[in-house]
């Protein structure tokens, strides 16, 4: 397992899922870990799980919530950008409603963490790691994910954009870009046969992601094993943007 002893690092969307399993893996190898999420009864659970995560409530859709909190927390050497909200419906459809907030959340929220991220490690003249939660819908169209998959692209691009500005400043950003991933609301939304046959058809490996594929692929981002790897988009889909 790789070592993070000594550094500090901060989740967003820990409550659940690829958030949580994150903060966890991060905590047992050694990191001081900041979860942050908008359930205050996930965080609790969270803490029970793994007593020495820190953990902070607030909805990223709120900016001034959201730079109030982070006021209040320490240096952070690593930054996982989890926090999501997937709006699954037609382009007719899509109400202003879901897609201010998909934007807010998939976007605005990145954008504005990283930035006071980066600002302190700047003054601080330390170095940093970034890892962005994308999806392969970022770069494949599916139907009923026009504001998801338009949310994605765009984090795709920031990603490269943040590499490019911060990497003299020996901050790296990259991104994963998973396929439809086994938590438990994948389970409960891929269970059915109709449904995930036709996606499995497209996967090369035949089968969908499992959290630790995706976790194991932002912890060796994160890590010094990485060392030469920036703005990059690294697909954890079982080969479905190869086909």
């Amino acid at each position: 397992m790789e070592c993070f002893s000594g550094r500090r690092a901060l989740v967003t969307g820990a409550g659940k899922g690829i958030g949580r399993a994150v903060a966890v893996r991060l905590s047992q190898a050694g990191a001081q870990v900041v979860a942050v999420s908008r359930t205050q009864t996930d965080l609790e659970s969270l803490q029970k799980e793994c007593p020495g995560i820190q953990t902070l409530c607030v909805d990223l859709a709120d900016w001034e919530a959201t730079e109030a909190a982070l006021s209040t927390v320490e240096d952070i050497d690593l930054l996982v950008n989890n926090a999501a909200v997937a709006v699954l419906q037609p382009l007719l459809q899509v109400t202003k409603e879901a897609f201010d907030r998909s934007f807010s959340v998939n976007l605005r929220a990145v954008l504005q963490i990283s930035q006071i991220f980066a600002q302190k490690l700047i003054a601080r003249r330390a170095p940093g790691v970034i890892v962005n939660v994308s999806s392969q819908v970022s770069q494949r169209a599916m139907l009923n994910h026009t504001v998801y998959s338009a949310t994605k692209s765009a984090l795709d691009m920031l990603t490269k954009s943040m590499a490019l500005e911060l990497g003299p400043h020996k901050i790296r950003v990259n991104c994963v870009n998973p396929t439809v991933v086994m938590t438990n609301m994948g389970r409960l939304n891929w269970s059915d046969p109709q449904k995930s046959g036709p996606m499995l058809s497209r996967i090369p490996l035949g089968k969908f992601a499992e959290l630790d594929d995706v976790v194991n692929g932002i912890l060796f981002l994160l890590s010094d094993q990485s060392n030469m790897t920036t703005g990059a988009t690294l697909p954890i889909d079982g080969g479905f943007l190869s086909t």
